[in-house]
């Protein structure tokens, strides 16, 4: 396991790089993670580092393209910071983000905690936990210039490649009910159709995704906290942004969330 001290000086450079826009090309050999528990030790670390209070959590890499973008073969883990976390209609800043993609996403809000324990959760106590539904658009990026090619423990310390996150309203319709791993998402990118994908996408369900991260070793020693949210991947594959561009995620029954984007 990586010393306290070598995961806060991985998240110290990983903060810096985020805050400043500036890229990694890699973290020192003395700070880089050699497997994904030494990957989310920093990441836990990045917490204390960043200055603010998590909100939210994300899955990287739980459909074939998002596994394709980062060059993984399995999702990782990540945190949303509060003042990442924005309420749709939103405008959001494109400056720093190197990935220039988003991602249509389902978000479920917790109204109950789940602890850590020993056991894992099944699908059925994390649904039970969950308080409302809500379509979200992701707004990754990393701190690495080659983020494809740095591996999954040193993406973990990178929070999973989170950065922005544009959550919508929360679904009106009884969304328990619907079959969520064949529903469909649409991507539209300034009124014209960019992706389309379905909750199956996302590791075969989105409840399925959630329930992963629930389990996943980032949250082992915390839990999830009643307020928090998960948004569980993307449908489809991330849509190519560019500043100027207004985005809608259109989740039929379920909503849609809207960004516009600055430079």
């Amino acid at each position: 396991m990586v010393t306290d001290d070598r995961a806060r000086q991985a998240a110290a450079l990983i903060e810096a790089a985020w805050r400043s826009g500036e890229a990694l090309e890699a973290l020192p050999g003395a700070t880089r993670p050699r497997d994904d528990a030494e990957g989310y030790a920093a990441q836990a670390a990045l917490e204390e580092a960043v200055g603010d209070a998590v909100v939210g959590w994300k899955i990287a890499a739980t459909s074939t393209a998002g596994q394709a973008h980062i060059g993984v073969n399995a999702p990782i883990a990540g945190r949303i910071f509060a003042r990442r976390r924005h309420s749709s209609p939103a405008e959001v800043s494109m400056a720093g983000n190197r990935m220039a993609v988003a991602e249509a996403e389902f978000a479920f809000m917790f109204r109950s905690a789940l602890p850590p324990r020993d056991t894992p959760y099944e699908l059925a106590e994390v649904m039970a936990a969950v308080g409302s539904l809500h379509p979200a658009i992701e707004l990754p990026s990393s701190r690495f210039t080659e983020f494809a090619s740095v591996g999954a423990p040193s993406l973990a310390a990178d929070n999973a490649c989170a950065h922005e996150l544009v959550l919508g309203p929360q679904a009106g319709v009884r969304w328990r009910e619907m079959d969520l791993a064949e529903h469909p998402v649409r991507v539209h990118v300034n009124g014209a159709l960019s992706v389309e994908g379905s909750g199956g996408d996302v590791l075969g369900d989105p409840r399925a995704a959630l329930t992963w991260l629930v389990n996943s070793p980032a949250l082992r020693n915390r839990g999830i906290h009643v307020g928090e949210f998960v948004t569980t991947g993307v449908c489809g594959r991330p849509a190519d942004i560019v500043p100027g561009d207004r985005v809608e995620v259109d989740f039929g029954a379920l909503g849609t969330a809207w960004v516009s984007l600055r430079a």
